[in-house]
């Protein structure tokens, strides 16, 4: 049952003002926030840094397992959250126990076997490439033309994927996760996709991560990889990308990072730590289910609800972040990776951060003298909850001849 002082989940406040937002929702209902979904269907919103940990380090009594939800009976077909929020889904995101371990250890290993000289060499070809396409026109929207393309166009190269599916990865991708009309239509061409990558690399094998993951022998099924690996590039493609456009943004609008934009490479790394501190890609993440009555930050829990992880509400939490206002320098105590058994696996971490400094670097490189070409506070976000990135970074810059 809805609680009548229930905070929806949505709205332009979301792009808007997003820390204000997540301040009046501690203010009002505490660290853990009665919240409605699309539809008006229930769930809990957990935004202290404490209850936070508790929850995502207790995989048996907070559960991966979608099964458990008690708001099935309400949840319609056509539900535009079911790609975020599936039930029997054969992804690691939703196995528990011993297989989820095994599952994690199938997924590392394949990852953390990519040489990370070859994907400094993809991420660095695939940025100068995207920014040839560009660099004479004197101006660019950085998200559309760049950002919003770099990651999966990496990604697609480690798996296995020719070159030219990319474009048709990112828009599904970005369909799918935006959760609205579209994301049914994403999910499954993604689906068809990564089917028919799988089929290619049963025949014919290759030095990838598709075909290490179908070499494990863990006895996992065809269609389980095809989840893992769907989950892997929804994961890894929409928040590097914006995890590459808010740090851009943040460079160019906070002078704290000035010297970013003059060679200063530190300070790279520092604004990207920031950003996944202050405005980290991946705001709130569906969920975990309680396996039985509970208590957390005060409120009462039934079997069966659904907790959504309020990664970007913890990483602000005052009882942690005593002074919001300084820099967090090295500093890496942030949720933006998740944490627990249920974490971003390492290597993918490590893989992310390489495509997403690369990145900037080229576009620092490339285009030295680069400016905001509108007001900073004109800077538009997509109308999600889910994941906080710009809609588009407008430049302007000294035109310069291409590779």
């Amino acid at each position: 049952m809805t609680t009548p002082d229930a905070v929806p989940l949505g709205g332009p406040r979301f792009q808007t003002e997003p820390a204000t937002l997540y301040r009046e929702m501690r203010r009002d209902h505490g660290s853990v926030v009665p919240v409605t979904l699309d539809g008006d269907v229930p769930a809990w919103l957990v935004l202290g840094y404490r209850e936070l940990h508790q929850v995502t380090g207790d995989p048996v009594l907070f559960s991966r397992d979608s099964d458990l939800w008690n708001q099935w009976e309400n949840i319609p077909a056509d539900w535009p959250l079911l790609p975020m929020i599936g039930r029997k889904q054969p992804s690691i995101l939703y196995t528990v126990g011993e297989r989820h371990r095994q599952r994690a250890a199938m997924v590392s290993n394949a990852l953390e076997a990519v040489d990370p000289f070859e994907l400094r060499r993809h991420a660095e070809r695939f940025a100068d490439e995207l920014i040839d396409g560009l660099c004479g026109a004197g101006e660019a929207d950085l998200v559309a033309q760049y950002a919003m393309l770099l990651p999966v166009r990496v990604l697609a190269r480690l798996y296995g994927f020719p070159d030219e599916d990319g474009p048709g990865l990112v828009t599904a991708l970005n369909d799918m996760i935006d959760g609205r009309e579209r994301a049914l239509a994403g999910q499954a061409h993604l689906a068809t996709s990564m089917g028919q990558l799988l089929a290619d690399r049963k025949k014919e094998p290759a030095a990838d991560v598709v075909s290490r993951m179908l070499a494990d022998d863990s006895g996992f099924s065809d269609e389980e990889i095809a989840q893992d690996l769907m989950v892997m590039m929804a994961a890894g493609h929409q928040p590097t990308a914006d995890w590459i456009g808010n740090s851009l943004r943040l460079m160019l609008t906070d002078t704290r990072f000035a010297a970013s934009l003059f060679g200063g490479r530190n300070s790279v790394a520092e604004a990207m730590n920031e950003v996944l501190w202050e405005d980290t890609p991946t705001q709130n993440v569906a969920g975990r289910w309680a396996a039985r009555d509970t208590h957390l930050g005060g409120r009462r829990v039934r079997a069966g609800d659904l907790l959504l992880l309020g990664l970007q509400g913890a990483n602000s939490d005052p009882q942690v972040r005593t002074d919001a206002s300084a820099l967090t320098g090295g500093n890496n105590a942030h949720f933006s990776f998740g944490h627990g058994e249920h974490r971003c696996p390492f290597p993918a971490q490590e893989i992310a951060e390489v495509i997403a400094r690369t990145g900037i670097e080229v576009v620092l490189d490339r285009l030295p003298d680069i400016d905001l070409a509108v007001p900073a506070e004109s800077l538009g976000r997509r109308p999600s909850p889910w994941l906080r990135g710009l809609t588009g970074l407008p430049v302007r810059f000294t035109p310069v001849p291409a590779r």
